[in-house]
């Protein structure tokens, strides 16, 4: 009888026992997966920022064939300044951005460049729209969804190597040689550049003729023009020295990048031109 007793009592305590680890881990347990869930939000969050996104799909249609055309659709966000810069097929963009838990994501409203580029064949407002909507996005194995609820994305995006800064962007020239340049009456348009990363090439207009060429970047800012041509027009009432202008193409070695103003360098010297990006509100 007492060893009976004896086994009872044993089973008991291994049985209380057993029941106070449980209820002592579970706290543990719902800690260690609420951690997780924090690690992996922040980790979709840190993937999302600082990384150059390709457009694949547009409302489910497929957009992979916009690359083969060199009309790449793309944005990076850049978490230092909760900004918002991109392509939408033939202007560049650019805004802020909030972001929250749970991937919840708002843009604000965008500008945009002004360019004119009749062989797009795209609608770039349906572009900008998807950011206007969106306010949460999510990642599943390395595709980019940009939502509105739980609805089907409004777009889908692919990560790809982020470009640099210069490229891409309407650069309205603001000096030259130190001297300020404002556009005269009778001038067709404002002087301007634009650096093209799909295939390196360089186009723009001097106050008289257009202008193309080609351009190398390596690490540093270094920059390197070449094969620059221009139209033939004569201006005779246009009161601008083009060549003074394209000059800085032939003598500039290195460039400088604050905020959304450009300077075009040769040496450690002062600005060969200063340029800032233009855009405009939607």
């Amino acid at each position: 009888m007492n060893i009976k007793l004896t086994l009872l009592t044993i089973l008991g305590l291994v049985v209380v026992g057993c029941n106070s680890n449980k209820k002592t881990n579970s706290p543990t347990t719902d800690n260690h997966h609420e951690k997780t869930m924090e690690k992996k939000e922040s980790a979709d969050k840190n993937t999302i920022e600082n990384s150059k996104w390709v457009l694949t799909t547009l409302e489910g249609q497929d957009m992979y064939d916009r690359e083969q055309n060199e009309q790449i659709i793309y944005f990076t966000l850049n978490s230092e300044e909760n900004s918002i810069n991109g392509n939408s097929g033939c202007n560049t963009f650019m805004g802020t951005y909030k972001s929250d838990e749970g991937n919840r994501i708002s843009f604000s409203q965008l500008a945009s460049t002004r360019m004119m580029c009749p062989d797009a064949k795209i609608n770039e407002s349906h572009i900008l729209k998807v950011f206007e909507l969106t306010d949460n996005f999510t990642i599943q194995n390395g595709v980019l969804s940009l939502n509105v609820g739980s609805g089907a994305p409004f777009a889908t995006f692919k990560k790809a190597a982020i470009e640099n800064l210069i490229v891409e962007k309407y650069w309205k020239l603001k000096t030259l040689e130190g001297k300020d340049i404002s556009m005269v009456d009778n001038q067709v348009r404002e002087i301007y550049f634009t650096l093209k990363s799909q295939d390196n090439t360089v186009t723009g207009f001097a106050g008289c003729n257009t202008l193309g060429g080609e351009f190398t970047l390596e690490e540093g800012n270094r920059i390197h023009f070449s094969n620059m041509l221009t139209t033939l027009r004569v201006c005779p009432d246009v009161a601008i020295n083009e060549s003074e202008f394209l000059k800085v193409f032939e003598l500039a070695d290195n460039y400088t990048i604050n905020n959304d103003v450009l300077s075009l360098n040769v040496g450690r010297r002062a600005p060969l031109a200063v340029f800032e990006a233009v855009y405009m509100k939607l």
